[in-house]
């Protein structure tokens, strides 16, 4: 399929104009940054696995009904999607105090919360994406009220979601963050899942180790970040356990 011209990109994606209107084409790159993009490195093959794994988690989404941008995708590392107009926010739901939260509070990494908590970020680089209260967000016109509660709502039941996904291939889910977008259909304007859900954007560790399936095994020099997220690929059933699985192409004559 063709793509348009590049209309964005971002530290981990690139977006392309997409062959209908209303469309875009995700790409994902190999690019890995962390804190704020100070630290950067291309990991071979994290596109490809962050691809297939968003696909994954987002055709999920959608069959217990939560609207997504994902439409489907087109090959190893592009997908297509809902152009939508993009909340400036960043949700962050934690089940478990780790990174900034557990050191702003001094807490213990990986101390169970007494409830999932919801965290908004202002998503700009320059400022290093700062946490905002609810007060901020209606009052400079980045959400209403009801986007607010219609956004708690959705992240509350992703949460439930990959939490029992996770749960159920020994991982457990101890924090993420997603993104909104809103969609125009006729005069009615509606919220919808947006970016990205990968290792990159959520915190994964084995029940069992406490071993790091995400991005903090780049943030922190705890090994090989591809083979991280390809535990966590194996593990959901996206990608074989053992290569020796993978289909063989046939020859059509």
């Amino acid at each position: 399929m063709a793509r348009g011209k590049k209309i964005y990109e971002g530290k981990a994606k690139v977006l392309y104009e997409g062959p209908e209107q209303g469309t875009l084409v995700q790409y994902f790159k190999d690019d890995a940054t962390a804190f704020n993009a100070e630290k950067k490195a291309v990991i071979d093959g994290k596109g490809v696995l962050n691809n297939r794994l968003s696909e994954f988690f987002m055709t999920g989404l959608h069959n217990i009904g939560i609207p997504t941008h994902f439409l489907k995708r087109l090959n190893m590392r592009e997908q297509l999607i809902r152009a939508a107009e993009i909340v400036p926010l960043e949700v962050i739901v934690r089940n478990y105090a780790a990174g900034s939260m557990a050191k702003r509070l001094g807490m213990e990494e990986g101390t169970q919360l007494p409830r999932p908590i919801i965290e908004f970020s202002y998503k700009d680089d320059s400022l290093g994406d700062p946490l905002v209260p609810e007060e901020y967000i209606i009052a400079f016109g980045w959400a209403s009220q009801q986007d607010l509660d219609d956004i708690v709502a959705m992240a509350l039941r992703v949460n439930d979601f990959l939490s029992g996904v996770m749960f159920g291939v020994g991982i457990k889910l101890i924090d993420f963050k997603i993104e909104f977008g809103r969609v125009y259909e006729g005069d009615f304007q509606r919220l919808i899942l947006a970016d990205e859900i990968s290792p990159d954007s959520c915190r994964l560790w084995d029940i069992e180790t406490g071993e790091k399936l995400d991005k903090d095994v780049f943030r922190r020099d705890l090994g090989n970040l591809t083979d991280a997220y390809t535990e966590v690929a194996k593990r959901l059933g996206v990608m074989p356990s053992n290569p020796s699985q993978m289909p063989k192409p046939t020859l059509i004559n």
